[in-house]
């Protein structure tokens, strides 16, 4: 049964993926504690985060071959979300499960509530780091980067999410190019997460590998009901995150004494 659920929590994640384009991890820390029944609060967070880094490194080379990454930017902002991963694990090492649990129940419903208001906003397909552009753009790519990697890092998520519209605020980028772009910050995030989790003995590989199977079928149909249900799109994406307010508060119940 435990195996079963594993597949079925990374179905579920991986059918989001594919419907909504992302957003699926946030919710990956609550099922794999709440449904499949991880030991602790820090073996969810970091058996996620390995499966996440995984997913994201297959979508990455997706979106290389379709020309979606923008390599300047990404390598900028990801050394420093790497930087700041780093620091929110140690944090979250320092902290009790409750604790950490109560903050991530109120970052689902911070980040439902952010993805029910956000438009996706046009911009500038051809933008680029340059010597000309560094002045204007390093400044926010290092700042957003770090801030994204600390969360990233504290929860265990992929933080796309939060990465997306960081990416599109620090460069001007449209969203298309910035979800391509996002997804080498999170395989670099979730590796340095997941890498911390795994030296202090929270990752469970045999979850991870289920998680993993679950999710590859999950986004496949996901992906073919995502291209049926396109004009719908943002009807779905308005569905899902009410949904991760609902698990928030949910959790949010769980935490308290």
């Amino acid at each position: 049964m435990h195996d079963l659920l594993a597949i079925l929590s990374g179905s579920l994640i991986g059918l989001i993926l594919g419907l909504v384009g992302g957003g699926g991890s946030i919710i990956a820390t609550p099922l794999l504690l709440y449904v499949v029944g991880m030991p602790s609060v820090h073996a969810a967070i970091g058996t996620s985060a390995a499966g996440v880094t995984l997913s994201a490194l297959g979508n990455l080379l997706a979106a290389m071959r379709r020309g979606l990454v923008k390599w300047p930017c990404a390598i900028v902002f990801s050394a420093s979300g790497m930087l700041g991963s780093y620091a929110g694990v140690r944090l979250a090492l320092l902290l009790p499960g409750s604790r950490i649990l109560f903050l991530f129940a109120l970052l689902m419903i911070a980040v439902g509530m952010i993805m029910l208001l956000r438009k996706d906003a046009e911009g500038d397909p051809g933008v680029r780091l340059t010597i000309r552009t560094a002045r204007r753009m390093m400044p926010w790519l290092v700042a957003i980067g770090f801030a994204t990697g600390l969360l990233a890092g504290f929860f265990g998520i992929g933080g796309g999410f939060l990465i997306v519209p960081g990416l599109m605020l620090a460069t001007g980028m449209p969203i298309t190019y910035a979800i391509g772009t996002s997804l080498v910050a999170i395989t670099a995030f979730g590796a340095v997460t997941a890498a911390s989790h795994a030296w202090a003995g929270d990752v469970i590989w045999r979850d991870v590998g289920l998680f993993l199977a679950g999710g590859i079928a999950g986004s496949v149909i996901g992906q073919g009901a995502g291209r049926l249900l396109e004009p719908h799109k943002r009807g779905l994406q308005s569905v899902f995150a009410s949904a991760v307010i609902a698990v928030g508060l949910f959790t949010l119940y769980r935490g308290l004494p």
